[in-house]
C-alpha cells in the first residue's frame, strides 16, 4: 500500500457543472460525486492534499457582493476568495467525511484557509487576463467599464455574449501556510488547500501581508502547493479523461504519454489554449521538471486508474 503524497488539483465540474445554475444542493451533490472519489485514492494509501477551484463561486459571490452594495459594502476580490475557500472547503470536508466512513478510514480532514503571496510587479497587474463572472455582450460590458470602472476583454471573438470582465492573474510565488499545511500532512491528516489558487497577497515591508485585487490560475498554485509538500505525484483532474492534439477536430489524437520536452513543443504549436488545457500542461511541466516525477491529467471518474497507470495522460521526465 501506498504512503506517497499526492497532491489532487480538482477542475471546476468537481463543484459545479456547466449547465447548472449553482444552488447549494447541487455544489454539494457534485462534492459528494467527487469525494467518492478521492475516498478511492485514500482507500490505496495515499497522504493526500487536495486543491480546487472557485471560479463559479468567487464570481457568484462578487455578483452579490455589488448588488448589495446600497445596503452592505461591498468585500474585496480577496475577501471573496477567502470565503469561496472557506464555503468548498466546508462541503469537501462534510462530504469526504462520510465517504471515507463508509469505506472505513478513520482519517481527520482539515481545511486550511491559504494566502498565496505574489508580487505587485507582475505584469498581469498591468494587462489584467483572468475573466471572471458572466459573459456580456460588448454594449453592456463596455457599460460597465464605463459605470463600475471593469476591465473588460472580448475572450470569444464572434460570439454575441462574447466580453467578460477580467482581473489580474500574477504568478504564486510562494505558500504562506505551507508549514501549516505540512505539519498536518506529516500528522495523518487529509489537507484541503490553496482553494482557487489561494488568496493572493503581497508581502509589506514591515513582513506583513495586505490582500491584493487578483485571481491566482488554481494550476499554477497547485505546482507551488505539490513543491511545498514534496509531492511524489500531481494529479490534475479535468472533464476529459486524456489529452488530445487537435481536440473535438477531425484528427483528433489520443495522447498517453508526453515529455516534458513534447509537452512544451505541442504547447508553443498552440495546441493547449489558455483558457482550458493549457495551463494544465504548463503546471504539469512545471512540476514534472522540479521533481523528476510523473504528473497525470485526467477525467474525476477515472482519477483511481489513472493514478494506478490505466488511463489518463501521465507527463514524465
Amino acid at each position: 500500500m501506498s504512503r506517497e503524497v499526492l497532491v489532487i488539483a480538482l477542475g471546476g465540474n468537481a463543484i459545479k457543472q456547466a449547465d447548472q445554475r449553482g444552488t447549494t444542493e447541487e455544489q454539494f451533490h457534485n462534492v459528494d460525486v467527487t469525494a467518492k472519489q478521492i475516498a478511492k485514492i485514500a482507500k490505496a494509501g495515499y497522504r493526500l492534499v487536495v486543491t480546487h477551484g472557485n471560479g463559479p463561486q468567487a464570481g457568484a459571490l462578487l455578483i452579490q457582493q455589488e448588488e448589495s452594495d446600497a445596503l452592505v459594502p461591498a468585500q474585496t476580490l480577496a475577501v471573496c476568495g477567502a470565503m469561496t475557500q472557506g464555503q468548498v472547503g466546508w462541503m469537501m470536508q462534510n462530504r469526504l467525511g462520510f465517504r471515507l466512513k463508509q469505506e472505513g478510514i478513520k482519517t481527520p480532514i482539515c481545511t486550511v484557509v491559504t494566502q498565496v503571496e505574489v508580487s505587485d510587479q507582475d505584469p498581469d497587474f498591468r494587462d489584467p487576463s483572468k475573466p471572471v463572472g458572466p459573459f456580456y455582450t460588448k454594449e453592456e460590458a463596455l457599460h460597465l467599464a464605463k459605470t463600475k470602472g471593469y476591465v473588460v476583454k472580448e475572450v470569444k471573438p464572434g460570439i454575441e455574449k462574447g466580453w467578460r470582465r477580467v482581473v489580474p492573474s500574477p504568478e504564486p510565488v510562494d505558500i504562506v501556510e505551507k508549514e501549516s499545511i505540512n505539519d498536518l500532512l506529516n500528522g495523518g491528516v487529509i489537507v484541503i488547500a490553496s482553494g482557487g489558487g489561494g488568496i493572493p497577497v503581497k508581502k509589506n515591508g514591515d513582513g506583513s501581508y495586505s490582500g491584493v485585487e487578483a485571481v491566482i490560475d488554481k494550476d499554477r498554485a497547485g505546482f507551488k502547493l505539490a513543491q511545498a509538500v514534496k509531492a511524489d505525484k500531481f494529479l490534475i483532474l479535468t472533464d476529459v479523461e486524456k489529452v488530445y492534439l487537435n481536440f473535438n477536430k477531425p484528427e483528433q489524437k489520443v495522447l498517453d504519454r508526453l515529455t516534458v520536452k513534447e509537452s512544451e513543443a505541442h504547447l508553443e504549436e498552440g495546441h493547449f489554449l489558455a483558457g482550458s488545457m493549457g495551463p494544465k500542461i504548463e503546471a504539469a511541466i512545471r512540476f514534472v521538471r522540479w521533481s523528476g516525477k510523473e504528473a497525470i491529467i485526467t477525467s474525476l471518474d477515472k482519477a483511481l486508474e489513472a493514478v494506478e497507470g490505466k488511463t489518463g495522460t501521465h507527463i514524465l521526465p
